[in-house]
């Protein structure tokens, strides 16, 4: 069991930032145009406060929010020390995510974890879990992570759960399990004659939606090597992981899970999500929490 979460909220947004929509206000343009999108006002309160009210259900108390140098404004809301800010029952500490002086964005979230645990050393000994800022993930998903056994895991979805649009979900790289729901595989971008040889043993398609469990020990040396992504020239977390299984097999268990994920990825999404949080009657109510 584990009660940390590092939460990457570092990157440039270079998708949200591109991208168009006529379905939000001008203010909220304003915001996704500058702001990181874990910041993004939703119900007057950031994206990123309700992935860490799901986190603090599920019952997570240490929490490694990733942001860039220019990370000021997160501290306006979270908190002004570096680490150990009390935000409702939560102790919030920072990393910085620093850039290259020959690059102008960051290195990726293999990076992100790895300049977390160097600067938060504990971590290199600990089980933590690790999320995206952007995606809405339930209590559920970080229950079930925080509650197993496995040192390291990722929750598995069901494909045909996901409700965004078919293109873009086809899109989305395959997980491939064994019959002991071990991980043996991430296929990015797959052909349709590829998808079939991915379906697990119920017959299903799953993806990583970017949760995963680590165990420092073991995976801090790949977190270190980790090689740049030929094509996109980032370090990754999957890349980290493929190495880490192909010299320890069966050390990442896949745990199923038939649920959406909401997300950030486009202005659109900032429609989308504040409709989703309408339509699920979801409010802040910290105070009925676990802690």
């Amino acid at each position: 069991m584990t009660d940390s979460l590092i939460i990457l909220a570092g990157g440039a947004s270079s998708r949200m930032k591109k991208s168009t929509s006529n379905e939000i206000s001008d203010e909220m343009t304003q915001q996704a145009n500058s702001r990181s999108k874990a910041l993004i006002l939703l119900n007057d309160r950031p994206m990123l406060d309700y992935v860490l009210y799901n986190a603090k259900q599920a019952g997570y108390v240490n929490i490694y929010i990733v942001i860039g140098k220019e990370g000021q404004l997160f501290k306006e809301y979270y908190g002004t020390k570096d680490s150990n800010n009390e935000f409702k029952g939560l102790s919030i500490s920072f990393a910085v995510q620093h850039i290259p002086e020959d690059r102008v964005k960051p290195l990726g979230t293999a990076d992100a974890v790895f300049q977390t645990l160097e600067q938060y050393p504990e971590l290199q000994s600990k089980q933590f879990v690790v999320c995206n800022c952007d995606n809405l993930y339930s209590e559920k998903a970080f229950q079930l992570l925080k509650d197993t056994t496995h040192p390291n895991a990722l929750i598995n979805y069901n494909r045909d759960v996901l409700q965004y649009p078919q293109e873009r979900i086809e899109r989305f790289a395959l997980t491939k399990v064994n019959q002991q729901n071990f991980l043996e595989g991430i296929l990015e971008k797959p052909s349709k004659i590829e998808v079939e040889n991915y379906k697990d043993h119920q017959g299903k398609l799953r993806v990583s939606m970017n949760i995963f469990k680590f165990d420092g020990s073991l995976f801090y040396p790949f977190l270190k090597s980790c090689p740049l992504h030929p094509i996109r020239q980032e370090k990754e977390i999957p890349t980290a992981l493929m190495l880490m299984i192909k010299e320890h097999p069966e050390s990442v268990l896949g745990i199923p899970l038939s649920e959406h994920v909401p997300d950030l990825t486009s202005k659109e999404d900032i429609h989308i999500m504040s409709e989703y949080l309408k339509e699920q009657n979801i409010n802040l109510d910290w105070g009925n929490t676990a802690l």
